[in-house]
């Protein structure tokens, strides 16, 4: 692949929505490891609650808001670009879902703290 495509904005976009699906995945054996306290050993979860209310958990949930912002907007491009006749503004459409992922999980971080 040349140089020059991999400076287009798609070939960012491709490659956000591949590492956020990759996050995604690993992400997954944790979350229901952690669910599967509430049945086994709810006395561990109450301990791993009170740790989500710490800084730094409240920062790792804006990254999973975000990735999952993300790859949803960039399986919504993906569809369109299946489906719909591809045109130049759809770069801008790719950058204003990166940017409505972003508020998304902003938001997110904002009613959490």
């Amino acid at each position: 692949m040349s140089r020059v495509a991999r400076a287009h904005p798609l070939w960012l976009a491709y490659i956000i929505h591949r590492l956020s699906g990759l996050a995604l995945a690993l992400f997954l054996p944790l979350h229901f490891w952690v669910l599967s306290l509430a049945v086994t050993r709810p006395d561990r979860l109450d301990g791993f609650l009170h740790l989500t209310d710490t800084a730094i958990i409240k920062l790792g949930e804006f990254g999973l808001v975000f990735l999952l912002a993300v790859h949803m907007f960039g399986g919504l491009r993906l569809m369109a670009l299946e489906w719909l006749p591809w045109t130049a503004p759809q770069k801008t459409l790719a950058a204003l879902a990166a940017a409505l992922s972003f508020l998304i999980a902003t938001l997110f971080l904002l009613k959490a703290v």
